[in-house]
């Protein structure tokens, strides 16, 4: 309900019609429940007070029993190949804007926190009263954010058997809560339609489940309506009243004189009771049964029965939509009268000439049948026989709501290609290209007849395959991940194919990598801010298979950038595999960005990015990350050869194999890398304690005071050649080469006093500094600058002997290194990295958004 002076201000149709309203059928995809303090649902327009869903592509929110009547309106993120376009309409979205957000057009408050009012498109982010949008042209320019988009015409992923879930890499619930399975709905929560509270026994009214068809029997999923206790079953069937509000509450609004209200059988009552304590109404609907209408009335006349399932009465005729499947046509649909001799052959040819498509044969069209689920949108090619009439009977036999979510299209009758990338990684890395083939021949049961694989990243051990067969790349994502080889399990993603020749000219799309596990829940909130931001193609996860499957999808782009979310581990991790692939990519030098998540982020802090994350808007970073400077950083490769130690009392000691790391930032040799190896060591022990940067430090200061009087004499356990020249070491307990001005926390180690031997520090100069340590209050001084460390020497060749087993730590990542040689050289080319501008960028949050958007359409503009 609504004043008549309010109207003006509601964009969002009523449940009932909005599905008539989609242009481009796309299915949401929701995460796990959870709270979202003023917000609103876009279903019922309630608040929502206790646990809901969110969409992870869109800013929809919904109760959990709403799911099923919300509109599958999703952002079309990739071509499909179904109604495949280049041009993009904004794609609005709305309420549930911050109270303080204004409209770009009259620049006066749009936002609220008490009702959903205002619009936002969800791909520029352009924000409009619903009175105001209509002054903008349809088209949408992406916005502030153009050029990092990756544009949606310039992805390709055909994916009929799998879900957007799985298309975007989104982890799915591992045990989803009752009614969140499927678009399905129970009678249960708040009050609200359909959602009524039960009554009190004493109360003159009675509550009655609803039914909407057989699917909703056999699940037992219902909605709740209350009657008079004392009407009769006569009246209840044949007052168009209660016919209404049970269409109400499933959000449908015709003619409520085309319906009936059944009694449930006994039979399927009695199943139907039985299957009671499974859902979610169980309790207080059960009791209610359990008494029976009789035991209230012992009058004779018929009690009222608690279950009815609501029919559509048969029709000889009917008005049925037909949506053309292309887009580039004058009319959204036609209508036709369907009768009873209404073939699906019929309806193609009196459809085509209404389209003006008269002149083509209509053998090369098709009708197309779509479910348009909220959770997933289903195609069903009809057979010329097949009666239309009948076929519409049988969908509102099965479901009323599903069939006002049921579109019918005219479609050109092209066989659809199947071609599906599946990323397959936890092979065994090292083997040769033509081994990882039948390996998984063996694992899985590949069929060589449509698959066949199409890239070997063996250093990563891992495989892209390409499938022909959409049942068989389903059968192999599924089976993959319940895999394991050799002890390791396996990883599958369905990856897209970006149409890098369709990519604009202006265009160098950000490639977003984040580290769910770093920085508490933080990273978990930013994947999900930056999939709605940029294209959800874009972003991924690094615990689902690392930073290679977003490298592969990216190979082809000529011009990109990444954006790292994590600590200066993370960083390292996507370094390391940007150089095992750059051979690989279209650009083999993409700039970094750095969204530091970790403890000590000194990269971070060296590029400007600071000291870690604190809760700024994701707009705003995107925005400096736009407007960041390229600098260039050296990386350096450790050659670990651990041989016998001198003297030892057995001759046979196991020696470890030679291996190479990289270092970014630092590698540091004695009492420091014990200080990381202790601290890795509590946290391998009670991970989840771990969440927080100001915890995590804590440790480090308790590990440290534990070892304020160890004294080991480093100096005499090791040897230092710095350009083959050895070098005499003073008496330190650690030593520490630097390659950034920042170490532990953004302490300056090297200092600031000028010094003639040396050359002032660079991250760009091709030079390691070395310094020492003499124990952990020395450190303890460092950190809080009183002190700087020991200079020891500067160069580009460093050759360590370690006389004896020694922590050592690269990047914080620590271990014990067996006696041996540690020698430290530059590792090919300097890597690019984005310093962030010193100035500041414009705000983007609450009041104008210029920095957001294009405030008036202007497609040929710039938004900088």
């Amino acid at each position: 309900m609504s004043h008549e002076k309010c109207l003006k201000h509601m964009k969002t149709p009523c449940a009932c019609v909005a599905p008539s309203l989609v242009r481009v059928p796309v299915a949401h995809c929701f995460g796990p429940r959870g709270l979202y303090k003023r917000r609103f649902c876009a279903v019922c327009r309630k608040g929502l007070e206790a646990s809901a869903l969110r969409c992870e592509v869109c800013e929809l929110h919904v109760h959990p029993d709403c799911v099923p009547f919300a509109c599958s309106d999703c952002r079309h993120c990739h071509q499909d190949g179904h109604q495949d376009h280049d041009t993009y309409h904004h794609h609005w979205r709305e309420g549930n804007l911050p109270s303080g957000a204004r409209c770009d057009i009259c620049r006066k408050t749009c936002g609220s926190s008490e009702v959903l009012a205002g619009l936002r498109c969800e791909w520029c982010g352009l924000q409009a009263h619903s009175v105001c949008y209509s002054a903008l042209t349809p088209e949408c320019t992406f916005g502030r954010l153009r050029s990092m988009i990756l544009p949606p015409a310039c992805v390709r992923l055909v994916s009929r058997n799998f879900s957007k879930m799985h298309c975007f890499r989104i982890t799915e619930n591992p045990t989803p809560e009752p009614g969140e399975g499927d678009d399905s709905m129970d009678g249960s929560a708040a009050a609200g339609p359909g959602r009524e509270a039960l009554v009190s026994p004493e109360s003159s009214k009675q509550t009655l489940r609803i039914y909407d068809g057989c699917d909703a029997m056999q699940r037992n999923h219902f909605r709740l309506i209350t009657v008079p206790r004392l009407a009769k079953n006569e009246e209840v069937l044949s007052s168009s009243v209660w016919q209404e509000v049970a269409l109400r509450v499933y959000y449908i609004s015709e003619d409520p004189c085309d319906f009936e209200l059944q009694a449930l059988p006994p039979s399927a009552r009695s199943d139907e009771n039985g299957a009671q304590g499974k859902a979610r109404t169980g309790g207080a609907a059960g009791d209610e049964g359990s008494r029976g209408p009789g035991s209230r009335d012992p009058a004779p006349r018929d009690p009222v029965p608690e279950a009815w399932v609501i029919r559509a009465l048969p029709r000889t005729q009917e008005v049925l939509r037909i949506y053309p499947a292309w887009l580039k046509v004058g009319v959204a649909y036609v209508s036709i009268c369907v009768t009873p001799q209404s073939t699906a052959r019929t309806v193609v040819l009196e459809v085509l000439p209404l389209l003006g498509r008269q002149a083509e044969s209509p053998e090369s069209f098709q009708l197309v049948e779509v479910l348009m689920g909220s959770r997933q949108v289903q195609r069903t090619v009809l057979a010329d026989e097949e009666l239309l009439l009948d076929r519409l009977w049988d969908i509102r036999q099965a479901s009323l709501r599903q069939m006002s979510q049921t579109r019918f299209y005219v479609a050109e009758s092209q066989a659809v290609v199947p071609h599906v990338s599946l990323f397959i990684g936890g092979l065994p890395p090292g083997l040769a290209s033509q081994e990882y083939g039948p390996l998984l021949q063996e694992a899985v049961g590949t069929k060589a007849d449509v698959v066949t694989v199409s890239h070997v990243y063996p250093s990563q051990g891992a495989v892209v395959l390409a499938v022909t067969c959409f049942a068989e790349a389903e059968r192999l994502y599924m089976l993959v991940k319940d895999t394991a080889v050799q002890g390791r399990p396996l990883t599958a993603l369905v990856l897209p194919e970006v149409l890098h020749t369709k990519l604009p000219r202006d265009c160098c799309p950000l490639l977003v990598f984040v580290n769910p596990k770093s920085g508490g829940l933080k990273g978990r909130d930013l994947l999900c801010s930056f999939r709605k931001l940029l294209n959800p193609h874009q972003v991924f996860e690094l615990t689902s298979g690392g930073p290679l499957p977003g490298f592969h999808v990216f190979s082809r782009a000529p011009c990109f950038r990444v954006l790292v979310c994590g600590g200066d581990g993370t960083v390292g991790w996507v370094l390391g595999a940007l150089e095992e692939i750059r051979h690989h990519l279209a650009c083999p030098e993409p700039s970094v960005a750095i969204l530091p998540l970790g403890t000590g982020n000194d990269l971070g802090r060296v590029l400007r990015w600071g000291a870690g994350y604190s809760g700024e808007d994701p707009f705003s970073v995107l925005v400096s990350v736009d407007e960041a400077d390229a600098v260039l950083m050296d990386r350096w490769t450790i050659l670990l050869d651990a041989q016998e130690a001198c003297g030892a009392e057995n001759s046979v000691a196991d020696v470890e194999p030679p291996k190479i790391v990289q270092m970014n930032n630092y590698c540091g040799i004695g009492i420091d890398a014990e200080l990381s190896l202790d601290f890795h060591q509590a946290r391998e022990e009670e991970p989840g304690k771990f969440t927080s940067r100001f915890h995590n430090k804590g440790v480090y200061v308790r590990v440290g005071l534990q070892k304020i009087s160890h004294s080991r004499s480093l100096h005499r356990e090791i040897r230092l050649q710095v350009e083959q020249q050895e070098v005499k070491l003073p008496s330190i307990e650690g030593l520490i080469f630097i390659n950034i001005p920042s170490w532990g926390s953004g302490a300056d180690l090297w200092g600031s006093e000028s010094d003639a031997r040396f050359e002032k520090p660079r991250i760009d100069d091709g030079l390691l500094e070395v310094v020492g340590v003499t124990g952990v209050v020395h450190m303890g001084q460092v950190q809080g600058g009183l002190r700087s460390g020991i200079r020891i020497a500067q160069g580009s060749y460093f050759r360590v002997t370690l006389l004896r087993a020694t922590p050592v730590q690269v990047d914080g990542e620590p271990w014990v290194q067996a006696p041996g040689h540690m020698i430290i050289s530059a590792a090919g080319p300097k890597v690019h990295m984005l310093k962030k501008s010193k100035q500041k960028p414009r705000k983007a949050g609450g009041s104008p958004k210029e920095a957001r958007v294009d405030t008036l359409p202007a497609p040929d503009g710039d938004a900088k």
